[in-house]
């Protein structure tokens, strides 16, 4: 943690460089002394400071300097830092200007030149000053700052791309005082929100995701003209075959759309993974295999899209949303699922401001001591509902069928019987949604009777099943009915395999109807829609690049 400043402002640089000399020699060990004899560059520093989240203990400015006397510059200062002390340096002919300031700029002290010696006319005086501050010192947040509305869709999806990313932010709602206190002294209008600022003291307005990732250094240049493997996702799978692909020597890219991790990312805890007794959050399991797979060499780029494979000369080539390509023997089509939308009336104008697809955990604060709806049955759904019981007052889930026991886990059907403020609302379903300018009413349907029911909802989170993303794929990839990327022997049953495998050999387990390019986890037909599964399918698929790559040397 960086000290608490002690800011001194004197355009006499002789008696700056004396003032400097007394306060480094009793406060350097507990303060950061600095000093300008430019009131201008003294309040450019003070805004910078403010924003990058310093904190500034205590004023020290000269009465007569040319550009705006002390009194001035303390009024200033004030506004920019309400809670440091203020002193003024005079000389005797300047007290009255100094006791008139005590009343305009509620000045803590004057000290007459010359204050010599220190140990009796300064540094008592500053001590009494300096220990009434740590009185109510707060240590401001030093890291990414997010000021927006709550019930915004942009300053939503902002939360959920840092938040998904590991990237530790501060969130502040436009209504609070601090934040319209950023706003003021930086001259920013709501119109212009969300705002993010950064850990440099510079700031972004309604910013891309895009914008974000370049600021804070999220998308790194490529490195390499050629690579082994790219991996197009950092699910589970993906993260498990960057680790096994780096590990073993391969030149590997992994590129992921959004946030590493995937839907598990998401997940408050995840229970039922092998060596985890007593369980591990998405975000923290994402957190080591990202930390295992870049130490071990693997190139990481987010936000990016792949938005086509090409095959040429026996390369594949990646044409990237921002119009780039990226060139590699080989591919591992790791996408995963997206959520499915809910088709209600009122749920579009929602989504992002009280409606959100899966667990949303960045915004389950906002829903203490309110109540609260989760619609779906399978374990995401059990998971966000528990997470949510820690802030909401009542949480009710809502499914289609008349109980759990044959779409969620044992464990979590279990736990969710031991909360007491989640109340499973079986043969229900929403009909309708509305509010002003966030959620605030749901009419729930029961589907046996057919009777609806409005009631309060501060948020609903939808896990209705999930879709895979494969749309962006234009190449020859055999894809079942569902959209999911078929693979191995089961290639052969599809009528167009013999149209475009073109290799004497069968394919390989994970391979697709392309050789070189392979899927892995959800995306895959017939997959088991499980972490472990997922985790061992990503590495496996390394194995099988191994053997390609052999072939085509």
């Amino acid at each position: 943690m960086s000290l608490p400043i002690i800011l001194c402002i004197d355009d006499d640089p002789q008696v700056l460089r004396a003032i400097v000399r007394d306060l480094k020699n009793q406060y350097r060990e507990q303060y950061k002394i600095i000093s300008t004899t430019q009131v201008k560059e003294a309040l450019d520093s003070l805004l910078e400071l403010k924003n990058k989240g310093e904190n500034v203990a205590l004023f020290l400015s000269d009465q007569r300097m040319p550009d705006l006397d002390g009194v001035a510059f303390l009024e200033k200062a004030m506004q920019i830092y309400p809670d440091a002390k203020r002193v003024l340096l005079t000389a005797y002919s300047d007290t009255d200007a100094a006791i008139k300031a005590i009343n305009k700029v509620q000045l803590d002290y004057y000290l007459v030149k010359p204050w010599d010696p220190p140990e009796e006319n300064l540094y008592p005086v500053m001590n009494e000053l300096l220990d009434d501050w740590h009185q109510s010192y707060r240590a401001e947040f030093r890291g990414i700052k997010v000021i927006g509305y709550q019930f915004s869709r942009s300053s939503h999806a902002i939360k959920e791309f840092l938040a998904g990313n590991l990237i530790p932010y501060q969130w502040h709602e436009v209504r609070n005082d601090e934040p319209c206190h950023l706003m003021q002294i930086n001259n920013i209008d709501t119109k212009d929100l969300p705002a993010v600022f950064m850990e440099d003291g510079s700031y972004l307005l309604s910013p891309s995701i895009k914008q974000i990732a370049d600021k804070i250094g999220l998308t790194p240049q490529i490195k390499h003209e050629v690579y082994d493997v790219v991996i197009i996702g950092a699910g589970p799978a993906g993260l498990a075959a960057g680790v096994y692909g780096s590990s073993e020597g391969l030149k590997t890219l992994l590129i992921e759309r959004k946030a590493p991790g995937g839907q598990a990312g998401t997940s408050s805890r995840i229970e039922n993974y092998l060596g985890f007794p007593s369980g591990l959050s998405g975000a923290e399991l994402t957190r080591r295999a990202i930390a295992q797979a870049t130490r071990l060499g693997t190139e990481f780029v987010t936000p990016q899209s792949v938005r086509n494979i090409r095959q040429q000369d026996g390369y594949n080539i990646l044409e990237m949303e921002d119009g780039s390509t990226v060139t590699t023997r080989s591919v591992i089509i790791t996408t995963g699922v997206d959520y499915r939308m809910l088709d209600t009336k009122g749920v579009a104008d929602f989504t992002g401001a009280g409606i959100y697809y899966g667990a949303a955990m960045t915004e389950a604060s906002s829903c203490t001591d309110k109540q609260v709806f989760v619609v779906g049955g399978g374990n995401s759904a059990g998971q966000a509902a528990m997470y949510l019981s820690r802030f909401a007052r009542s949480v009710n889930i809502l499914i289609r069928r008349e109980d759990l026991t044959s779409t969620m886990s044992a464990y979590l059907i279990d736990q969710i019987k031991g909360t007491p403020n989640i109340t499973i609302r079986p043969c229900s379903e929403v009909a309708e949604a509305s509010g002003t300018d966030q959620l605030e009413q749901l009419v729930i349907k029961n589907l046996v009777t057919g009777e609806t029911t409005t009631e309060q909802a501060a948020a609903l989170y939808i896990f209705i099943g999930a879709k895979p993303f494969t749309d962006w794929i234009a190449l020859n990839i055999i894809k079942d009915d569902k959209g999911f990327i078929e693979t191995g022997r089961d290639l052969k049953t599809n009528e167009q395999f013999l149209k475009v495998w073109k290799q004497e050999r069968d394919p390989y387990l994970l391979e697709t109807s392309c050789p070189g390019i392979f899927a892995a986890g959800d995306v895959r037909a017939g997959a088991m829609n499980r972490v472990a599964a997922a985790v061992g399918e990503g590495s496996m698929a390394i194995s099988f690049v191994h053997k390609y790559l052999a072939e085509v040397k």
